[in-house]
């Protein structure tokens, strides 16, 4: 069985395939925005000529199984591309998507004076109100007014809209009128993109369920018209096998499945950077890990701590929140193709502004005239302007100097001083970034191995670990394609989550087990829509507790299955108490705790990704050597005569002081002066601190 896993970047659209030897192999293509299905077939293209074979051929073979990570979602909802949007509710809560708790603008300070209005993704004149109530026990009050459905329709139709949301007060204790209202919605909008509350986030808290409805609603039409034309260019092409797409979540899911809850491939392509790293950890038998992903736009980064990826219900994308359990992976405006620019204090600043794939990085000769972080690489000799993705793509110096002396001369600063202090902007924003994750959460940096993916990362990622200390950096050989080497490493499946909002002394333990089973048969009802087998999936409980007066929770994992009954309960209170201590440093056991929600995590089984090894080193490491470059390590030395080391040539256990470069294929990896980069059997390089 062959597995390929294809993540569709704002720069590259990279792709990984897992051949039968459990050999790996890369491939990158150009992102193609205006449709990125272009570009999508353009690297499978590459794959196929690899082995010897056209796409149709390639594609023909029914074991094939294709897992695809793409932003479109979040590209869309951040640059505003989305649908025109309705909202159906609960009469006289259209205002609720405004009000937002009184949130405002998350990216204004709190000192500004002048803060912008919230501008929601539905206007006030298509949020329509319903009669309709149900009642936060789940019983139906009062039934959906089904004439005020029918109005509402023909009001929406006339305005246009491409998607509508439907969003009634307390539907996820009961559906029914929701449900009766989408049937109808559906029946009479045919083309138009619906979708309901309790089929995207079926818990309590209305704004956040609106609003992760909406968000859903909004990226709905263009998400489903992705995976409508890419299903239908990969069936012209004969594809038999089996397409997953890659959820904010950390799973991979079907695309019918996909397209109904469009909101899900928030956050795709990030989120599968951290299964990567966690299997690339066992290489050094370190489960505390920084994962950090630097592509061409923005530099992705995620703590894990014991071999848990942290996720978190509270995901800002935009002004807009996602409520749904996303992998916890904050981002930076600090990538490859950041820009360089002058800010009042006459101060060179990098990003967020990005030159993206087009035009690109001044360098790539496409037209860009902007400074970027590639182009102050190129500059220093970081970088090879001659074997850039292994030659296929050559970059042009002479353009890149031009871009860094527009930042340069009104500084009077020469180009190589501007690159040099490009260079060490971006890496200090980046460390910022990590800092603000870590050590402002009271955990020492240090504890932590750095995990380095993304294009340019193997560029940065020692400099930036040298700058905060940290002692080892793993460099896996497939870095410049590392959240397509995360994909693999995923796991098919599915969350699922039901409300209780219960203190325990009035918990009703024989609810708390019906929301379990029925969650369960979803489960087995979805997976089983992808071929798995019943004794092939892994169901895993765990439940969001907190204490009486707290506002936020705390996720209990590892409940039992089977009936709950008293002494499991008490088990699990127990368990409450040293989860919240753990992660606190305190503990209130004689407080009442409250259950919030039931949660499962549905999974298919799998098999650990074994990789393939590589030959023991031969000889010294010398006569890897493939040639010398001048580098700017340190501007008051100048430029330094450096080895620049054949990635293909080196083999298991071959040690490389620095300074010194690498040169892999598709990523050049740069060990610093402080560090000694050692080769494992996979092919991992392991920078250690001197």
């Amino acid at each position: 069985m062959t597995r390929v896993t294809i993540d569709v970047g704002g720069t590259f659209t990279d792709c990984l395939v897992l051949d039968e030897k459990s050999e790996i192999h890369a491939f990158k293509s150009e992102t193609t925005p205006e449709d990125p299905t272009v570009g999508l077939k353009n690297v499978l293209e590459k794959a196929a000529r690899f082995f010897g074979k056209s796409l149709p051929q390639f594609l023909s073979d029914d074991g094939l199984l294709i897992a695809h990570g793409t932003t479109l979602s979040t590209n869309a909802l951040l640059t505003g591309k989305i649908a025109k949007v309705g909202l159906l509710t609960t009469e006289g809560f259209r205002d609720t998507l405004q009000i937002r708790r009184g949130y405002k603008n998350v990216r204004t300070t709190r000192f500004n004076l002048f803060v912008p209005p919230y501008r929601p993704l539905v206007p006030r004149y298509l949020r329509l109100g319903i009669r309709e109530r149900t009642l936060c026990t789940g019983i139906i009050e009062t039934a959906v007014n089904e004439e005020d459905v029918h109005s509402a329709i023909s009001r929406l139709k006339d305005a246009g809209v491409e998607a509508v949301a439907i969003c009634f007060l307390h539907s996820y204790s009961n559906p029914l009128n929701e449900r009766r209202a989408l049937e109808i919605c559906r029946n009479e909008m045919k083309g138009t993109y619906i979708t309901a509350s309790h089929e995207v986030l079926p818990v309590f808290r209305e704004f956040e369920r609106f609003s992760t409805t909406v968000v859903s609603a909004a990226v709905g039409p263009i998400t489903e018209s992705y995976l409508r034309t890419l299903t239908r260019k990969l069936g012209v092409l004969g594809f038999k096998g089996t397409l997953y797409m890659v959820q904010g979540g950390g799973m991979v899911q079907s695309l019918e499945e996909s397209a109904r809850r469009a909101v899900s491939l928030i956050g795709s392509g990030p989120a599968a950077a951290p299964s990567g790293a966690i299997r690339l950890g066992q290489s050094i038998g370190s489960d505390n890990l920084f994962s950090v992903d630097m592509g061409g736009t923005s530099y992705d980064v995620c703590l894990i701590r014991n071999g848990d990826i942290p996720t978190t219900d509270m995901n800002w994308v935009g002004e807009e929140l996602v409520a749904m359990k996303l992998v916890d992976v904050p981002s930076v405006g600090a990538g490859g193709g950041s820009i360089a620019w002058i800010n009042s204090l006459g101060l060179i600043e990098v990003g967020p502004q990005s030159a993206g794939a087009d035009p690109g990085p001044a360098c790539y000769g496409k037209g860009g005239k902007d400074a970027t972080t590639t182009d102050a690489d190129l500059v220093l000799g970081l970088v090879p302007a001659d074997y850039f993705l292994g030659g296929e793509m050559p970059l042009k110096e002479n353009l890149a100097r031009d871009a860094i002396r527009k930042v340069a001369e009104p500084l009077g600063l020469d180009v190589p001083g501007a690159a040099y202090t490009i260079f060490t902007t971006v890496n200090h924003v980046m460390a910022d970034k990590m800092t603000e994750i870590s050590t402002k959460r009271g955990y020492d940096i240090r504890d932590f191995a750095l995990v380095v993916g993304g294009g340019a990362g193997p560029v940065h990622g020692g400099h930036v670990a040298e700058l905060l200390g940290i002692p080892t950096v793993i460099i896996p050989r497939f870095a410049a394609t590392y959240s397509a080497f995360g994909m693999l490493n995923m796991e098919v499946g599915r969350d699922f989550a039901r409300s209780i909002l219960s203190r325990r002394s009035l918990l009703d333990l024989e609810r708390v087990n019906r929301l379990f089973a029925e969650m369960e048969v979803e489960a087995h009802q979805v997976l089983g829509q992808l071929g798995i087998k019943p004794e092939d999936m892994m169901i895993r409980r765990s439940l969001e507790m907190r204490y009486m007066g707290q506002f936020h929770e705390v996720l209990v994992p590892d409940v039992p299955l089977g009936q709950i009954a008293g002494q499991q309960l008490g088990e699990i209170v127990m368990a409450f108490h040293r989860r919240h201590k753990e992660l606190y440093t305190f503990e209130m056991a004689g407080r009442e705790v409250e259950f919030l929600n039931a949660c499962v995590k549905a999974t298919a089984r799998r098999q650990p990704l074994g990789l393939a090894r590589i030959a023991q080193a031969q000889g010294p490491v010398q006569t890897c050597i493939k040639r010398r470059r001048s580098v700017l390590w340190d501007p008051a030395q100048g430029y330094e005569d450096t080895p620049v080391y054949d990635g293909e040539r080196l083999g298991a256990g071959h040690r490389i002081p620095g300074p010194a470069i690498i040169e892999e294929r598709a990523t050049t990896v740069v060990v610093p002066r402080c560090y000694e980069c050692t080769v494992d059997d996979v092919k991992n390089y392991i920078l250690s601190r001197r």
